[in-house]
């Protein structure tokens, strides 16, 4: 195997347990497990992958799932993965603290950027490449989720590799500094490797805590509300978004900057 695009077709079975084949144009991302079961779950298919570092799942329109993990190590490593079957867009539906006080547990938010904290990303491009979604797929996302009623918002996430740091005051102080909306450990990565593997991308994110103060950080309990309440309207937004954008055949072009 000399290239990327062999390396990517080779592996990528073996990471998510699905043939290259088989994936189709639109693709879901999530690092929770939970996610790809209730897709399963819907569309009456079988989960590949179980036992190995990533699973997925398939439904017969072509429409995919994947659990890559967590972090931006793994978000990297899919994205790159994905480029080998050129997809024609990939929705992130992730989870993450709501850092504003009008951002609150069960809102979605819809990034408009996300800055680049998790150090991954700088294996890719320089630090002063943005990392930004592709604001057509996002339009389709948006769209769904006002004619749905359904409160979200727009603005720009952090992308951290620091899974705890809700005690540190230093770093809450940043962020308050950065203004941005939410936190998480993905966003950045995937905006960034689908620019540079030519990959449209987006990132629909659940706000699942509140971890600026005290009361606000996540527990086991606060998890499984979250997940009671909110993960399959989550999981449906994101079944909609692409089933439309399939449907109607949209072409949404990768623009170099």
């Amino acid at each position: 195997m000399k290239n990327k695009k062999e390396i990517a077709f080779d592996w990528l079975k073996r990471y998510t347990g699905t043939d290259p084949e088989e994936y189709g144009d639109w693709i879901l991302l999530t690092n929770f497990q939970n996610y790809v079961e209730k897709f399963a779950k819907r569309f009456n298919v079988e989960i590949n992958g179980l036992g190995g570092p990533m699973t997925s799942a398939i439904n017969s329109e072509g429409l995919s799932i994947i659990n890559f993990g967590i972090g931006s190590a793994n978000a990297a490593t899919i994205m790159d993965l994905l480029s080998c079957i050129n997809p024609r867009g990939v929705l992130f539906l992730g989870k993450c603290g709501g850092l504003k006080k009008t951002t609150d547990i069960g809102h979605f938010i819809l990034p408009t950027a996300a800055i680049r904290g998790e150090g991954t990303s700088n294996d890719y491009f320089p630090k002063e490449v943005p990392a930004m979604p592709s604001f057509k797929l996002h339009k389709y996302v948006s769209d769904i989720l006002v004619d749905k009623k359904i409160e979200y918002r727009t603005g720009v996430v952090y992308s951290t590799n620091r899974r705890v740091w809700e005690h540190d005051e230093k770093f809450k102080k940043y962020l308050r500094k950065v203004r941005v909306m939410g936190i998480d450990m993905e966003t950045a990565t995937i905006f960034i490797t689908g620019f540079s593997n030519e990959i449209n991308r987006g990132a629909l994110l659940l706000v699942s805590d509140t971890p600026m103060v005290p009361e606000g950080v996540k527990t086991q309990e606060k998890d499984q509300e979250v997940t009671r309440k909110y993960v399959d309207l989550h999981i449906d937004m994101g079944i909609e978004s692409m089933t439309r954008i399939g449907d109607e055949g949209e072409q949404i072009k990768h623009f170099k900057y």
